[in-house]
């Protein structure tokens, strides 16, 4: 029983990365095909490196504090067991939490774009297509989010 649940836990850990959502240039939603999308153009000013904080859900804290309630089932017996049953859930599901938040974090660029009206905009999406200042892009907007491509 302990070794399935254990072995269900890790499962859902490792599904996480299948849950995350991209903040990249390159990737679009399903809904964003085949609608009308606004292009400006611009001439990137600078590039910052920052980072892009994970996903939150429920799972990571969720899978944790199974784990850990089996950890805690494990130690001593009667109340005792009962007790480190309870801590070890709780401690668990905040080590999931964190441990989710830390996998899905992800790298990104903080693009500041002066475009051709001389305008200036800054754009943050994931450092998966490098930028440099000078190089001239397209910024792609539709429905409130914009892309930064060359």
């Amino acid at each position: 029983m302990r070794i399935t649940s254990l072995l269900v836990a890790a499962g859902i850990l490792l599904t996480l990365g299948g849950c995350m959502s991209s903040n990249s240039g390159d990737v679009y939603s399903r809904d964003e095909a085949r609608k009308t999308q606004t292009v400006r153009m611009g001439v990137v000013e600078s590039v910052r490196h920052v980072k892009l904080e994970g996903t939150k859900t429920p799972i990571g804290g969720g899978a944790g504090a199974v784990v850990g309630g089996i950890a805690g089932s494990s130690v001593g017996g009667g109340r005792g067991q009962t007790i480190a049953t309870v801590l070890g859930a709780l401690v668990g599901g905040l080590a999931g939490a964190a441990a989710e938040e830390g996998f899905t974090r992800k790298d990104g660029l903080e693009i500041t774009v002066k475009l051709e009206n001389g305008s200036m905009i800054a754009v943050v999406q994931e450092a998966d297509v490098q930028f440099s200042p000078g190089d001239r892009v397209r910024l792609v907007e539709s429905g409130g989010i914009t892309r930064v491509t060359h």
